[in-house]
């Protein structure tokens, strides 16, 4: 028997359509129930509990009950990292599952990749921080500079509640459509947060894209320029 990490059991996991489906559905970063997964992946709801099942013995999603219904999500940000890896790769060689349509340029704008936001708007959020040296680092290695912990508390953002986590605060996810880097990590899910509950940016229903308003542009331009 060959030693070392088994990506086959992983890999196989991922590959099946219906589960593909589902876990995409999950890169939302709502959770939701086997019917809605079911109708998602086109399958019966018998069907969708069998795969929910391997799914959650592999520890890609967890579930939690809330009354008589039960609710599930992509089990932590690993997961959505190498969901939106693998979709990155998949882009990158022309393996596409539909034509592109009327949702594809949203998306690519601005979308919500499991809890943090991805698309040109994520890519030109982290190019910013990098900019103004509010983050520092290289690769997957960033870190708040003292400016940029600053900045964040100006922001009303608290560094603290972020800092106790045991997520990593700035962390970066290859973007499938940009095929370079955004903002993951407590920070990217923060800031996210900010963009919404100030009503800069809403969620379009049925989708992972996120709309700026026209206020939201502004906003986003003044606080996160785009490196000279």
């Amino acid at each position: 028997m060959k030693e070392g990490p088994d990506i086959a059991q992983i890999g196989s996991l991922i590959g099946d359509p219906a589960r593909a489906n589902m876990l995409t559905a999950l890169m939302s970063g709502k959770a939701l129930t086997a019917t809605e997964l079911a109708g998602t992946a086109g399958i019966t709801l018998q069907t969708a509990s069998s795969h929910l099942s391997k799914l959650e013995a592999g520890s890609l999603i967890s579930q939690r009950k809330q009354g008589r219904h039960r609710y599930f999500a992509l089990a932590d940000d690993e997961v959505g990292l190498l969901l939106e890896s693998l979709m990155g790769f998949a882009a990158d060689r022309g393996f596409t599952r539909h034509r592109t349509g009327p949702k594809d340029p949203a998306l690519r704008k601005a979308r919500v990749c499991y809890n943090h936001l991805a698309g040109d708007y994520g890519v030109r959020l982290l190019d910013s921080l990098v900019a103004e040296e509010v983050i520092a680092g290289s690769g997957d290695t960033l870190a708040l500079t003292g400016a940029g912990r600053e900045k964040m508390a100006a922001l009303g953002i608290d560094l603290s509640a972020l800092t106790k986590s045991r997520r990593p605060v700035c962390r970066t996810c290859l973007d499938w459509s940009e095929r370079r880097s955004h903002l993951a990590g407590s920070l990217g899910q923060a800031l996210l947060g900010l963009f919404l509950d100030r009503g800069w940016a809403v969620r379009e229903p049925g989708s992972r894209a996120v709309r700026f308003t026209g206020n939201g542009e502004k906003e986003f331009a003044r606080l996160f320029p785009l490196p000279g």
